[in-house]
């Protein structure tokens, strides 16, 4: 696949900080604090499918140390990378959520079990990697209206996850409950104060102060549940094939396979934003690099008894929020995931956390993306005759908002389309290259400007200068 024009005008001074390797105590820091926001959606898919399987408590106990344990290999190869495999930015690598309606559908068909959930995900990782060559045919198709639009549907779909663990769960009856707002908004209060005030290495660490005094109040008041500790092993190797060998079966793995397209249109919009945020020039073969390290990510997943992967939106957030570009940061934080997956004591502790901690946290997080896509947004020329980019992003976002704002909306719909008209990103971003193709000629625009410029497409459109200024703000 021959490569593209960068997305972004590369700045040497900038792109070394995504290759800066700081001081151990600095890695350790900063990886945790990624860990940390990762690890409640990390761990929510084995929990959710196991406990729809209805396995016994050491199995599911097994599929979270088995996610983790694969989280962390995944998260290596996206960030330090091997040959072909790897963008090498600042990515973590988790069990996509995207799956979770799909796994149970998958669940719920007789006869396929676990070990034909494995046998589909080992398909969609396969599927990935086949389609990986053809990725850079389509990105003329997201211009600055498409990806800004997808990005900011993805910080408002993640938003409504936030909520939902500020308030306690929102499956809990005790949902809504003072205590839990009172808690998260404790911690949203010292993120900000801390993004205020503080200075240097500990405004960086803001989330992970922020979440660990949730931790500690939340403690105190008697809200962490350690009961069960004492069962688990210090030590637990995470075995491939542990729940039997796979099975493959035809629905499933198609089912699987359109995950890991939903999957590559979501982690293309994380890659874009990475580069508007770090200022590493990025080309189709980088996107291609991080695509196939997805797609891999999943085909060891299917080995190592756990489920599709995906390029955590949340941890692009975080980057967003800390202005710390270093891909190694990342990469320690594979390795802390590692350990977790293979010390059950200690993935107990941290699975410990109360929700309406990382609440308070993840609004912040999460409000980054959707920032980062109106950053996008607002290098369009919306005075530009004929242009049409607003009603693009009107209805776009529109489309996007309906199963958030009315999740009814779509129940006469066969059960099949689910994982499409349920999920708001994949509405919001089939519903904006629709329209971009419909009012700008399918791309044919952003091909045009290629020829004059030194970006990709239209582009995401960052200028060194618009880099170092975005460089400092993260900084100050």
């Amino acid at each position: 696949m021959d490569d593209q024009p960068p997305i972004v005008a590369q700045s040497a001074a900038v792109t070394d900080r995504v290759d800066e390797l700081l001081p151990a105590p600095r890695l350790a820091a900063f990886g945790l604090q990624h860990v940390l926001v990762m690890y409640a959606n990390a761990i929510a898919v084995p929990l959710i499918v196991g406990g729809a399987l209805k396995l016994p408590k050491d199995q599911i106990a097994l599929l979270v140390n088995a996610d983790l344990f694969a989280c962390g290999i995944a998260t290596l190869i996206q960030t330090i990378g091997i040959g072909p495999f790897g963008i090498r930015l600042p990515v973590i690598m988790g069990v996509t959520a995207v799956a979770i309606q799909p796994l149970l559908a998958i669940a719920a068909i007789p006869g396929v079990g676990l070990e034909g959930i494995y046998g589909a995900v080992i398909v969609a990782g396969l599927f990935g990697l086949a389609i990986v060559p053809f990725i850079g045919r389509l990105m003329p198709f997201f211009p600055p209206v498409v990806t800004g639009t997808i990005l900011t549907m993805i910080g408002i779909a993640l938003t409504r996850v936030a909520v939902g663990w500020a308030g306690g769960g929102a499956a809990t009856p005790e949902f809504g409950a003072t205590g839990h707002i009172l808690v998260a908004g404790l911690v949203l209060s010292v993120i900000l104060l801390l993004a205020r005030f503080a200075r240097g290495f500990v405004a960086n660490v803001a989330v992970l102060i922020g979440i660990l005094f949730g931790y500690a109040v939340t403690a105190a008041m008697g809200w962490t549940n350690l009961d069960g500790l004492g069962a688990e092993p210090w030590l637990r190797l995470v075995l491939p094939f542990a729940f039997g060998l796979p099975t493959f079966h035809l629905v499933p793995s198609l089912i699987l396979c359109l995950v890991m397209t939903i999957v590559f249109i979501e982690a293309t919009g994380m890659f874009l934003a990475l580069s508007v945020m770090t200022g590493r020039a990025v080309g189709t073969r980088d996107i291609a690099r991080g695509l196939r390290a997805d797609a891999l990510g999943t085909l060891i997943g299917g080995v190592f008894n756990t489920f599709p992967y995906l390029s955590y939106s949340q941890n692009v957030g975080l980057v967003g929020l800390t202005g710390v570009h270093s891909r190694w940061v990342c990469a320690a934080a594979g390795g802390i995931m590692l350990l977790l997956g293979l010390v059950p004591k200690v993935a107990f502790v941290a699975a410990s956390i109360p929700q309406p901690v990382l609440g308070g946290a993840a609004l912040v997080m999460f409000g980054m993306v959707a920032a980062t896509g109106i950053r996008i947004l607002g290098q369009i020329d919306f005075a530009r005759p004929g242009s049409r980019d607003a009603l693009i992003i009107a209805v776009s976002l529109g489309i996007g908002l309906i199963p958030i704002v009315q999740p009814q909306f779509f129940k006469l719909v066969p059960e099949a389309w689910n994982p499409i008209v349920k999920d708001p990103i994949l509405l919001t971003a089939l519903a904006a290259l629709a329209l971009n193709a419909l009012f700008n000629g399918a791309g044919k625009r952003a091909i045009a400007d290629q020829a004059g410029t030194d970006r990709l497409g239209s582009g995401i459109g960052s200028q060194p200068s618009d880099i170092a200024a975005s460089s400092r703000s993260s900084r100050s």
